[in-house]
């Protein structure tokens, strides 16, 4: 998802991202579903065979062989559920998703990338830098809420994680490369996103500065507004 952003975005996301980054809920949020069905395989244990989930070890997460998805925030999704009238996520992908955020931005935040509610509906879709790492990060959620279903997750690759990428755009705050910089995101773990005039978006040479900053790591640029702050855009041409 993208935000707009201040000096101290980034390092105030550390603190708030394991609710920020859960769900999207409310008339006005944009509620991820539907796009792209994983390929389920049956869960396999450490012998080979077929692993069968028992009472005190709930079913293993559906795995997959693709790459994170993608859902653009400016597509028109189907609404998962209705609460009182309102839009809003699934409970059982809410509460998976609010479980899944507490390891993910902790004991799991080597490989955590990002996660879609209700993706499809009813489901998350959890994108980690190593399967096995997710599927223990899943049965870690399951532990510290035993109401969060880890049967309900696809696991899919990201090639950075989020930590990754937050710090990689920690490296662009403050750089005066030519454009300004109105937000930095990297919610899809692929690359760290970035918004500019229409100009720096353009601008091979200032993608390739970029880069240059986050050590080589992959820069989108993109033309977006610039956010109204009191400390004004994070760089000056």
């Amino acid at each position: 998802m993208m935000r707009r952003v201040s000096d101290s975005y980034l390092r105030v996301m550390k603190a708030k991202a394991a609710v920020a980054a859960a769900v999207s809920v409310g008339a006005a949020a944009v509620l991820l579903t539907g796009c792209g069905k994983a390929v389920v395989a049956d869960p396999v244990d450490p012998g080979g065979a077929p692993a069968r989930p028992t009472a005190s070890q709930p079913a293993a997460p559906a795995k997959t062989d693709g790459t994170c998805p993608v859902v653009e925030p400016t597509e028109p999704q189907p609404t998962p559920t209705l609460i009182d009238g309102t839009p809003a996520n699934t409970p059982e992908g809410e509460r998976l998703a609010q479980a899944i955020g507490g390891q993910g931005y902790g004991a799991f935040a080597d490989v955590y990338s990002t996660q879609i509610v209700d993706h499809p509906v009813g489901r998350v879709a959890l994108c980690v830098t190593d399967l096995a790492r997710g599927r223990l990060l899943l049965a870690a959620a399951h532990a510290a809420d035993p109401e969060a279903d880890p049967a309900r997750a696809d696991l899919y690759l990201s090639t950075y994680s989020h930590r990754t990428l937050l710090a990689a755009g920690d490296k662009l705050i403050g750089q005066k490369l030519g454009f300004p910089i109105y937000s930095v995101s990297g919610s899809h773990g692929a690359a760290v996103e970035v918004t500019s005039t229409k100009e720096g978006a353009a601008s091979a040479e200032f993608k390739a500065k970029l880069e240059k900053a986050t050590g080589g790591i992959p820069v989108a640029v993109t033309e977006g507004e610039q956010p109204v702050l009191l400390e004004g855009p994070l760089t000056a041409p």
